[in-house]
């Protein structure tokens, strides 16, 4: 009978043995997750939901519920004019945000994304890849249609210009494309003919009556719409009338070139202009003196 309860009393404790390092275990697990999620979220930051495209969309299409998802970002790096997700029974007021001196503000949301009142869609005015974040700037408000206006920014001009074959890049220029533009003609301080970039990284928002890579044939185009600030388009205006303008393609808006660039005949040859040296000449005096019907100019020693 002892020898019994001795067996008892070791399995017991044998039991509790694991039962005591299975939870010692399980709480240095969690411990461990607690202080990974704890360190993450130190990295990360706060996390805001904000709403995504699905699927890609292109200029003019309709946007439904059905075509967004709910994805997290961190609230340091969301992009000014996202829409956020509100929670259940919550109202988000967003606030426009205040543009630095020589910027244009960016759009901030006037309302929700979809709502229960509201029933006119929304338009898309961009072309839109999967998952890509929505921006106020990227849809139309609710019933308005997605023309040419819906493209331009708060403070931005839509401005056409002529093109050529040539001065179009061959028609390879499509909407949505970023352009420097180049101005050749004569100028008061130069002597011939000379080319000056008079604007970079211009956003070119229609060609011909394409508005949209979708609705553009890739034929050579007659005219290039830009959006300008009202200053860029003064200057286009002027360079148009007054000399020939060409183009040409940039990668993005962020290869903007500051600084001038000109080229005129002598810089695209390397010859330097030189510069002649005035030459002093000696001051000479004189005394004209009548001899008979004759008059005659003798140097003499110059008093001053």
């Amino acid at each position: 009978m002892r020898a019994v309860f001795a067996l008892v009393l070791v399995i017991g404790m044998a039991l509790a043995g694991v039962a005591v390092y299975m939870a010692q275990n399980y709480v240095g697990q969690s411990q461990a997750a607690v202080a990974r999620a704890q360190k993450l979220q130190k990295e990360t930051g706060k996390l805001v939901q904000v709403y995504a495209i699905k699927k890609s969309k292109k200029f003019g299409d309709t946007l439904s519920p059905d075509d967004v998802e709910v994805i997290y970002v961190q609230e340091s790096f969301l992009p000014a004019g996202a829409f956020l997700v509100p929670k259940e029974g919550e109202t988000i007021e967003y606030k426009p945000a205040a543009a630095k001196k020589g910027e244009v503000a960016v759009q901030a949301p006037t309302g929700p994304l979809f709502s229960e009142t509201e029933r006119k869609p929304r338009y898309v005015m961009r072309s839109m890849e999967p998952h890509e974040i929505l921006l106020a700037s990227r849809v139309t408000e609710p019933g308005q249609v997605a023309g040419l206006t819906g493209k331009l920014e708060k403070g931005m001009r839509a401005f056409q210009i002529k093109v050529s074959t040539s001065s179009g890049v061959a028609g390879f220029i499509m909407p949505e494309n970023y352009i420097d533009i180049y101005w050749t003609g004569y100028s008061s301080d130069t002597t011939g003919e000379m080319t000056r970039m008079i604007e970079s990284a211009i956003r070119v928002i229609a060609v011909d009556q394409a508005s949209s890579e979708a609705e553009y044939s890739g034929s050579a185009a007659n005219t290039v719409t830009v959006a300008a600030t009202p200053e860029q388009v003064a200057r286009l205006a002027q360079a148009q009338a007054t000399g020939k303008l060409s183009m040409s393609l940039v990668a993005d808006s962020a290869d903007g070139v500051e600084g001038l660039v000109e080229v005129d005949g002598n810089k695209l040859l390397g010859i330097e202009k030189q510069e002649v040296a005035a030459v002093e000449v000696e001051e000479q005096c004189t005394v004209k003196t009548r001899k008979g019907a004759e008059v005659v100019e003798i140097p003499i020693p110059c008093t001053n």
